[in-house]
């Protein structure tokens, strides 16, 4: 069950069209390390983890990585909204204008549509962790990248919230997998993480064993 909030979970206010950071933007969008990506991974992987601590974990990031989803969604539709023709050409956009004028489909940057291949589920705790470690350093770098693309703060700010949450969801898998790493050596751990996410993205964990 989810209780949905009407409200982004950053704010995202664009006020001049930029549709080449619209068609950039589509990497998190339907791209295979897309937010959508992330978030269907986590909520299939969730099912079979071991421990009622890692179910809560896959099922509480897969969930934000929704509302990053919509933030991204909503960052695509204003970049495009009041672009002109000559923009959206200009920024390779036209065969996208053609089959969805100013929707937001989920697709990449090179108009390949989102598909359920983009993720794993292979029911093995470590496999899928690991995967999940992997998945959140490609979310960081790719926004990293993206604020590379453009000097506009009203892009750069919630790419920068979305980068600084990829490091928190990198440290709470890190805890998952020692979690399920101890539980298949018979030790017994009980974690009490506090995390503190500094102005420059760096993260602080602590953790009791």
């Amino acid at each position: 069950m989810w209780i949905y909030q009407k409200k982004l979970e950053y704010p995202v206010n664009i006020t001049a069209p930029d549709p080449r950071m619209a068609k950039a933007l589509m990497a998190q969008y339907g791209g295979p390390d897309s937010e959508l990506a992330a978030s269907m991974r986590y909520l299939t992987q969730r099912f079979s983890m071991p421990d009622i601590r890692v179910r809560a974990t896959c099922n509480d990031i897969g969930t934000e990585e929704l509302a990053h989803w919509e933030m991204i969604g909503t960052m695509i539709y204003q970049c495009m909204r009041g672009a002109s023709l000559e923009e959206i050409e200009a920024a390779g956009l036209l065969g996208y204008y053609t089959m969805h004028n100013h929707g937001v489909y989920p697709a990449d940057p090179n108009g390949v549509p989102f598909t359920a291949s983009y993720i794993q589920c292979t029911g093995d705790p470590i496999a899928d962790l690991v995967e999940d470690l992997a998945a959140e350093q490609k979310a960081r770098a790719t926004y990293e990248h993206l604020m590379t693309l453009t000097d506009n703060p009203q892009l750069i700010n919630p790419l920068r919230f979305l980068r600084e949450r990829e490091i928190v969801h990198f440290q709470r898998f890190g805890e998952c997998l020692e979690i399920v790493q101890a539980l298949q050596s018979g030790e017994t751990r009980t974690y009490y993480p506090s995390v503190t996410v500094e102005s420059g993205g760096a993260c602080m964990c602590r953790q009791s064993n």
